[in-house]
Parts: structure tokens; sequence; C-alpha cells
């Protein structure tokens, strides 16, 4: 059966304009009904008579009244008589009559008379009923005459869009219409076409023209929007902050932040825990950013139609917010009009019909009831657009690869059938698909059912601080909220999180407000539990009526969190975020009482109702859910001594064994997150464990009838968290248990890497694991170190790669060339580069030996899809013809975004070459090139050096035909020279350096080892002329004990478990990088790199002072200082060949 013929009556009509106005009226027209309309107040008034209550224009008005083509005041007589015969209840003197009836006033034809009578006609009130009769009679032959006249009028109108040689299409109707005074006139207008043409829709299809009744649904396509537009702007053009029942609406509009939309990756799961995915993601990276209105847009480069959109987003981060501001700028007409319609579905609504039956046009229906008013049964020709929220809440089983094919949107089948026939694109192939998820659901699509992933992501360091800026109109609180975040890493990640943004500003604004020297929670389970007691004093003043200084914790107050803290870990076990009645029932909660809870706690947990007030619950976010479920463990182990985290719950009593039990609680709790394969206990854990604490139990007091856990059960904890660090843990699992030392207060690990990076006196060759883990935890709380990694910094080697790769994954650039990497280097780069989350743009893999194999290897990863990779360096990797041939194979199949290549300084002959010429790259370099580079290590690019005489101070003497040179103290023996260095134990060389070049010295007592410009200051005794005091200089100052590196007065101290008296200097100009290493058995041990940009040419230099003593003395105490070292003993530097 059609599905459209149960709508042959009481369809409310559409406010779309259907067509254009039947009559035509010119502006002169409007200007004399406007006049009369105004003499007709005045009659009212008692300053003339009354405007008539029927048009007598029409032939058949005409019959019933006496002619009037007579003077007025006879007229106005014969109206005054019982007996006329004129209808009594009808005014069409007003615009909306005139257009009900078809009333036609040609002024050019009329005479005043007919003008005056139609003006001035009366009916008497006091009739007789059979004149009433004859009355009604009289009218609803007019209005059957004027009705019949309309719709015959509409009709031929109809008739003429659907002939083949019509194309002006709807708008041309309106060319002649008159310009409507109000807008209750032009929808009435819209109402009564609308009418007309639903009635000719629906005798088509009775008549069974359905192609017919489509083609002339297609030619109507705003006939149903207008209405659908209204519906959607007064759903969406407010929005609550927090929940409906807490307070008034809010202009969405008002209130809404622009959100970051970004185009990358693929619709393939990560499983991480969102908090992990926020921590690790670098949110200032470049990236295409997409506006919400040019989402379905075809971009530049972009050559195939976009159907499906897959937005990803963590919870809280804004995907509801933006698909109903779209759905809205739409509606208010303010963007993308050439979509006709937009159906917003949430799959929280979409779950409750998991068990009906439909089609897609009666879900449509059933959603969307304009549609099936205006008998819309066909999608096919229209734009349309269909948005689908929340793909990680829906429970209908979606089966993408075993479903039933379906094409037709009238066949009445299962929901979950409905959805997966129109993703993949076998229902309604022409529509326009948007589903948002939050990450882990999204390998739900199958990839190749999606054509464009984007993701909303959280708020930068600037949206945070605008954010919290907007939120409080004291700019001093604001400025006091911003610096406190910085302090804590936890709730700088978390503020990544609009919706935890909301809930520190509410906690931090209260706690400064109350307790203005009060210690400010720095965690985030003290974070958490002032949102909670914040809440619990809402309800007590707002609904009990309590005061400000009353105790907050009731035993209704008690009882509520309770149950929630259930509900939440129950939930939380079975991976539920969302919750229906029968979720309720299963906890053992009680449904009025969820609908208390929701409006009482109400920025804690939500009641939300569907289109059919089907109840949905949910926590306001999942950390507040992962907060309530571990108090909700805390406190059922304090006051009953069970464990809920063992399989076989079991109450302990005494008090030493309740001790042990409780730290067997927390041991099992890490264990137990560790064991997590996504990290999906992390947060809980965090705060299970910040609940031992006494000071946040101190918080609670009130909720707490006891308290629990003592010292020695926290450093226990503790101990066993620093015991699991100690072993093989993925860099996500060590991090978290770093945030739940920071928990526990314990930041003895940290603090103890921090140091040792301070003081330049880190060693990793002696670390342990958990202080490669405290590492890998610093530097990945560090912007700048996330920007450009270098590992040469911490250790230039490849044990130290395979410790950091987390750091290099994460970061934007990573340094790694003369690193001693291998071809295993190779293999875990590849996965780097693999990886959906790697953010890693420009790799420098220069001057290690990875030869043809490691190239080979590193090659399978540059094909992924999720290779981010710009700028690849693999210059002096000792690459042959075979390595050029993976590498060109690798780069010409994928769709790579490689933009720079360097592959020079390897032997790729002429061939290897032309490989790699057809790649569409920006940069590809490739000389100099040649068998002479195969040699293994920096050696190969040894250079000559020739000490320049005229700079060499007079108090050094140079030996061993000039390649060795000493500070003695003797008369000067050399003559004035503008280049000489006059005061300071220093010369320079006489070549510049060009390409790359390499060199080593020996040396004896103490040496300033340098690079400089030629402009560095020769005379004087002032900083100005001393190398790396200065921005013309770098070098490396050796002595007995110790190495440093300077530039501009800057002091890197070296951490070096020995010194040698043997240091090589290794200088790539291009590249800007001067490095240093210590020469230990003909082994390079490196010490410090500087990268820079160099802007003039580079000369060798030696000297002969520490840069600390100079700095230390003033010029006349610096002198003296030198020449009492040179009595004690000689220095010496000797340029080895």
């Amino acid at each position: 059966m059609d599905q459209c013929e149960d709508r042959e009556e009481g369809v409310p009509p559409s406010k779309t304009t259907l067509c254009g106005e039947h009559e035509s009226q010119t502006k002169a027209q409007r200007k004399r009904r406007r006049r009369r309309r105004k003499r007709g107040k005045k009659h009212k008034n008692g300053q003339g008579p009354e405007p008539s209550s029927v048009s007598l224009q029409s032939d058949v008005s005409k019959q019933f009244i006496p002619d009037c083509k007579e003077n007025p005041s006879s007229t106005q007589r014969s109206f005054e008589r019982l007996d006329c015969p004129v209808p009594s209840c009808v005014s069409l003197s007003s615009e909306k009559s005139k257009e009900l009836y078809g009333v036609n006033y040609n002024t050019e034809q009329q005479s005043a008379s007919e003008r005056v009578d139609q003006e001035s006609l009366e009916v008497p009130s006091f009739q007789s009923s059979q004149q009433q009769e004859r009355n009604l009679d009289s009218i609803f032959m007019l209005l059957e005459d004027n009705i019949f006249s309309f719709v015959k009028n509409e009709i031929k109108k109809t008739k003429k869009i659907l002939s083949p040689d019509y194309s002006d299409g709807l708008e041309s109707q309106g060319e002649d219409e008159v310009v409507l005074e109000s807008e209750d006139e032009e929808e009435q207008k819209r109402s009564m076409r609308d009418a007309v043409v639903k009635i000719v829709l629906h005798f088509l299809r009775k008549m069974k023209q359905g192609e017919l009744a489509d083609r002339l649904q297609s030619k109507f396509p705003i006939l149903c929007p207008h209405k659908l537009k209204s519906t959607l702007k007064k759903k969406l053009c407010t929005v609550f902050e927090g929940i409906p029942k807490a307070g008034n609406p809010t202009p969405l509009n008002q209130i809404y932040t622009e959100l970051h939309i970004t185009e990358g990756g693929t619709a393939e799961v990560n499983n991480e825990h969102e908090v992990r995915q926020i921590a690790t993601r670098k949110p200032d990276r470049p990236e295409k950013i997409i506006r919400q209105e040019d989402l379905f847009k075809i971009s530049p480069g972009r050559n195939k139609p976009i159907r499906t959109v897959l937005t990803e987003g963590v919870a809280g981060i804004g995907k509801t917010l933006l698909t109903q501001k779209f759905t809205l700028d739409w509606a208010e007409e303010k963007a993308n009009q050439d979509i006709q319609f937009i159906f917003p579905f949430s799959f929280r609504e979409l779950n409750v019909l998991k068990e009906k039956k439909f089609s897609l046009v009666e879900l449509v229906h059933h959603f969307f009831t304009e549609t099936k008013e205006a008998g819309i049964c066909s999608f096919e020709d229209v734009q349309v657009v269909f948005i689908f929220d929340g793909l990680d809440e829906c429970r209908l089983p979606l089966d993408f690869h075993n479903t039933e094919i379906i094409t037709d949107p009238t066949l009445s089948t299962s929901v979950d059938m409905i959805l997966t026939n129109l993703i993949k694109g076998n229902l309604l192939p022409s529509a326009h698909l948007w589903i948002t998820t939050r990450p882990a659901a999204a390998n739900q699509i199958p990839p190749s059912c999606v054509d464009m992933v984007t993701e909303v992501i959280g708020f930068t360091d600037q949206q945070k601080e605008k954010y919290f800026m907007n939120r409080f109109r004291d700019m001093k609180l604001a400025s006091k909220i911003i610096s406190h975040i910085r302090t804590s890493r936890s709730l700088q990640i978390m503020c990544h999180i609009p919706v935890f943004c909301w809930i520190t500003a509410t906690v931090l604004e209260d706690v400064l407000k109350t307790r203005e020297r009060g210690q400010l929670p720095k965690t985030l389970t003290e974070m958490y539990i002032h949102f909670l007691v914040v809440q619990v004093k809402v309800k007590k003043i707002k609904y009990d009526g309590g005061a400000e200084t009353d105790q907050h914790w009731s035993p209704e107050s008690r009882k509520m969190i309770e149950c929630l803290g259930k509900l939440a870990f129950e939930q939380l076990q079975k991976g539920n975020l969302i919750f229906y009645e029968s979720d309720l029932t299963e906890s053992s909660i009680d449904i009025r009482a969820a609908s208390v809870y929701s409006g009482v706690f109400t920025e804690i947990f939500k009641e939300e109702r569907g289109l059919y007030q089907d109840k949905v619950y949910c926590f306001v976010h999942l950390s507040v859910q992962e907060f309530l479920a571990a108090l909700h463990v805390h406190l059922t182990f304090v006051n009953s001594g069970v464990n809920l985290l063992e399989e076989q719950e079991t109450a302990y009593h005494d008090s030493e064994t309740r001790k042990s039990a409780e730290t067997h609680l927390y041991k099992s709790a890490v264990d137990k997150a560790l064991q997590s394969l996504n990290g999906h206990l992390d947060l809980f854990l965090r705060f299970l464990l910040g609940f031992s604490l006494q000071t946040n139990q101190t918080l609670l007091r009130g909720l707490l009838t006891q308290t629990g856990s003592c010292s020695q059960t926290n450093q226990e904890t503790v101990q066993h968290i620093k015991k699991k660090l100690s072993e093989n843990l993925s860099a996500e699992k060590s991090i978290n248990l770093f945030h739940c030392l920071n928990e526990l207060n314990d930041h003895s690990l940290v603090e103890e890497i921090q140091q040792s990076l301070r003081s330049g006196s880190l060693s990793t060759d002696k670390l342990s694991p958990a202080q490669w883990s405290a590492l890998v935890f610093i530097l990945l709380s560090s912007e700048k170190d996330l920007d450009v990694f270098d590992l040469k910094k911490y250790s230039a080697s490849e044990e130290a790669l395979l410790k950091l790769l987390p750091v290099v994954k994460t970061s934007s650039k990573a340094l790694l060339s003369s690193c001693n990497l291998s071809e295993r280097s190779c293999e875990a780069l590849s996965l780097v580069c693999s990886f959906q989350s790697s953010n890693l743009r420009e790799l420098d893999l220069s001057n290690n030996d990875l030869r043809d194999l490691g190239v080979k290897i590193l090659s399978s990863g540059l094909g992924s899809l999720h290779l981010t990779l710009e700028t690849l360096r693999l210059s002096g990797c000792l690459i042959t013809h075979e390595g050029f041939t993976s590498l060109a194979s690798t780069l010409s199949s994928s769709c790579s975004h490689l933009k720079e290549l360097d592959l020079s300084y390897n032997h790729p002959g002429e061939a290897g070459v032309k490989l790699l010429e057809n790649l569409e790259l920006k940069t590809l370099r490739v000389e100099p090139a040649g068998v002479r580079w195969l040699t293994p290590g920096l050696r190969k690019y040894s250079c000559q050096l020739t000490i320049d005489t005229n700079t060499v101070n007079r108090n050094l003497k140079l030996s061993d035909n000039n390649r060795k040179v000493t500070r003695i103290i003797s008369i000067p023996l050399y003559p004035d020279h503008p280049d000489r260095f006059d005061w300071w134990s220093q010369l320079l060389c006489k070549d510049d350096l060009k390409g790359r070049c390499y060199w080593e010295i020996e040396w004896r007592r103490l040496a300033c080892v340098s690079v400089s410009y030629s402009g560095i200051k020769r005379k004087g005794g002032s900083r100005e002329s001393v190398f790396g005091l200065n921005d013309q200089s770098w070098c490396l100052s050796c002595t007995d004990y110790a190495y440093s590196a300077w530039h501009r007065t800057r002091k890197t101290s070296i951490s070096s478990s020995c010194v040698s008296n043997r240091v090589a200097v290794y200088v790539d100009c291009p590249a800007g990088t001067l490095s240093f290493y210590r020469v230990s058995s003909d082994t390079l041990i490196h010490l410090h790199t500087f990268n820079t940009t160099f802007t003039e040419p580079l000369y060798p230099g030696f000297g002969f002072l520490n840069p600390s003593d100079i700095l230390a003395k003033n010029p006349a105490q610096r002198y003296q200082h030198v020449v009492n070292q040179l009595l004690f003993d000689f220095e010496s530097v000797t340029l080895c060949s």
C-alpha cells in the first residue's frame, strides 16, 4: 500500500510558499487599500460608516444585493431596511479574507459608488432565522465559487510546472506577487498553496501516478523544509549550561565558541583512553581546518564528492554542539541553502527503536512529522543530509558484512538494517551523511564507507585562556585560575576538554570566593571532590533551604551519591556511558529516584528525553562517571571492608586483616589497570588512589562516616608503583603510573630526573627503567620537546631512541642524525610512521649507518596511509642503488605527503637517481654522491685545517709545521696585525668551512675548541672577543674535570662519565649543525650539538681559557688569573691528521 494514502484529511499545511499569487496588484492599489482600512477604522470610532462585511465584486454576490450605482445616501438608506437580503457573517475587507476568497479589486474599472458600496455595506444584526439561512446559503455559494477559482488557478500552474519545457523553477512564480505587509499574511498564503499541492499529490498517487507525483514533489523542494526549519529553530536555538532543569536556556549563537574541525586520519580504531589521546596529541600542529558550513563541499585537490563524513572527538569535546550549530545555521538560512533537508538523529533516540520495524521514509516521518504532513515519500531528487550523532552510544547491531541489501526507501525493516544500507550507499546514494563518534567506536564503520574523516580537537592553550577570560568578568580572578592550571600537568591536559574547563571554573571560583587563602586543588581527585562538594552545597541551599554555613551532607545527599556511585561503577564495568531505564533497574535504582537525582544533582547526572519522551540517563562527562565509580569502590571498602575489584567479594573486619586488605585493594587496582589493553581504567585508578590520602578524605568529611588508609599503606602503594615502573611497560602505562604517583603526592622520581636535566648532569648510561619512564613522562609534558626532539641531548644511541620512542611519535620534528642507529632503529621508526596518532612531520636520520637494508625496512612505514611526514633526511647513510630502488618504489605507489627528500652523500649511481626524478617532490637532494661516501662514520668528512698566523695571540707558540699550538710566557713572538687577538690566547684558521667538515684535536690541561665568524672582535679584553661569549662564536670548553658548551655567554654543562684529551668537531654548514665529540678508543661519544642557522662563513678556532673564569672577574683580574695559571703549567692543542 502506498505509504502516503493515509494523509487524505486533517493534514496541517506546511509553511513553505508553493507558488506565486494568482492575482497581481500594483503599488497604487496597495496604497489605496491601506487608506480605505484607515477610513474603516475611523468609521468604527463613529467618524463614518463601518467597513462592509461582504465583497460585492463577483457576479454571484451582486445577485444578492441592491444595485449600488446610485448616490451614497440612497444606498445607505436601502441597507437600513430590515428585509435587505445582505449576508451578515463574513468580513472580506481585510487582506487575509481577500486572499481567502480570491477577491480581485480592479480599481480602474470600478466606479466610485461601487467602492463606497464595498466600504460602507452594513448588515443588521437582528435578521430573522429565515433571512440568516438565506444569507448563509449565499455566502457558501460565493465561498464555493472562490475556492473553485483559486484551486483551478493553482492546478493550472502546477500543470505548467510539470510540462517538459518548463525550466524556470519555483522562484519565477513570484515575479508578479504582491509584496506582503506582514509575516502572518505570507504564512497564510504559503499554507493555502501547500494545501493545494498536498491535495494534488494525494490524488495523483491514488490515481497510480506515483512517478508524476514524485516529479511534482521534486519541483517544490522547499515545500516542507520551511516548516521543518521552523521546528528545528525552536528546538535548537537555545541550550542549557549543565542540564535543562538546572536553569534558564541560553541562546546557542550567544555561547557557541568556534570549534576546530581538522581533516585527517582514517576510520580506524583508537582504543586508548581519551585522556591518553589528549595528552599525546599536539594541539597546535599544522592541520587542514574545515569550517562546519563547508563540511560537504569539495575542496581543492579533492576530486571525489563527499558523501559520508565521520567526525571523531573525545567525550565532552563539543561534537553534539557542533551538529546543532550546523543544523541551526541551515534552519536560520545562514548557510548551506543548497541543501533542502537536514535530518538530525541521535543514536540515543534510535536505540529505543531497536525492536521496531520502519522503512527509511517511515523513520524520517517518525522523527520529523513535517515530512509526513507534507506527503513526502521520496528524497532521491533533493539534497538531503542525515546527521547521526553519537555512534559510540549505538546499541543497534550494525553489521556491514552480512547485512541484506536494501535499496527501496519504502521497504519496512529493522532500524539497524536501514542504517547499514544508508551508510553503505545502498539506500539514497545521493544523500549526505554526517556521523559523529568517540574515537574508540570509529571502527564500527568500514573505512570504505567513509569519504572523509575529521576530528574535533580540544581547546588550545590560547582557547583555554580565552574561555576563562570570558567565563569571569574579574580579570584578576581569571588570571589567577589560568596561572594555577599551568602548574599542574594533569589539569593542563584535562582542560583541553571544554567540559572540564567548565568543571574547573566552577570549582576554582567557589574555592577562591569561600577560602581566600585556601589551598587550590592541584590533582584530579582534589578537583572532582571539590566539584562534588559544590553540587552538594547547591542542593542544600537551593532545594533544602539551608544556609551557606550549614553542614552540607545530609542522609538524603549521602544516599543519592551512594546510588549514583553504584550505577557509575556497574555501568563502567560494562562499558556503558548512557543508560536506559532497564539499566537502572539492573543496578537496583528506582526509576523515580533517578529522575529526582537528575533534577537535584544537575551538574553530575543527566536525564534526557527523546522525541517520544523515552528517558536516557548519563553522567555529565565520562570522567565524572569514573570519579563516582572509584568513590563507590572506596566507600564500599571503608564502610563494609568489601573489595569490589575481586571476583569473589570478601569482607575484612579485624584491623590487621583490614589494613592488609586495604593495601591489597590499591595494589590489585594498579595491576588491573595495567592489564587493560586500552587504558579504560586509567582515570578510575588515579581517582581511587587519590581517595587513599587523608587530605582528600578530610574534604569528604560528612560523606565518609569513617576514614581509612594510613601513611604506611600509601607508602607501600608508592613502592608497588615504582616497582611496576621498573618493568617493561608501554610508555602510556608508565605515564599513567606517574599521574598516580602525583595523586599520591609522591614526586621523587620526576624531581630527581628534572634536577639532573637542569644541572646538565643527566647520564643516561646509569638510568634505571623507572628513571627512563620518568624522563619520558617529563619530555611528553614539555611543549618545547614535543615540538623538536633532539636525541643527542640525552644520548646519541640506539638504546636511548628505543626508550624514548613515545616522544618521537608525539614530536613534530625528530633530529636523530649521527646517533649510531642501525636497522633495528629503522624497524621501530617504521612503526612510528604507521601510527594513526603520529605527529611526525620531519625526520632527520643523516649520518647513521643504515645501509640498504635499513632503508628497505623504513620504507614499509613510509607507505602507511597515516604517514604525515613531509621532510626526510637520509644523507650519508651508506645507501646504494638497491636502497634507492626500495625508497622510490614505496614513495611512487603511496599517497605520500613527502615534500623534501635529502639523499646526498650516498652512492645511488645514475640509475638510482633516475628512479627518484619522477617523484612529486619540492626538493630532492642527491649531490654530492659517489663511492667515496660509503665510508662509515663521520671521518669521511675530514678536512685539513691551516692556522692563520696573523690571528695567533703573541703568547702562543706554533710548532710541528704549525700543527701544534702551545701557550708560553715569553717576549711576544709576533708583530702587530689587525687580525691578531691581542688580549686573549686565541687563534683562527685560514680557510672557511664549506659543506660538511670534520676534524680532531688533542689538548692538554685546558682548551677551548671553537668555530667563529670572521667578524669576532680581536682587540681588547671584553667578552666580545672571547670564544663562546658572544653571538659570533660557538665553543666547547675542555678541562681535566669537565666539558661545557658556550654561546652568547650561555653555558651548557655536559655530563660525561670521563674526560678524554682528544675531541672531534663535526660541522654541517647548510644544515646549521655543530657537534662536539670525545674520542675514546677510536669511538666517537657525543658531547653536545648546536642547532642554528649559519649566516656567514665559519672558521675553526682554538683558545686557552675557560669562559667561566672570564665571566667571573673584571678584565684586569682575568688577565692576572690567566698569568697565574701559566706559572704552573702549559696548555697545548695539536691538530690531528
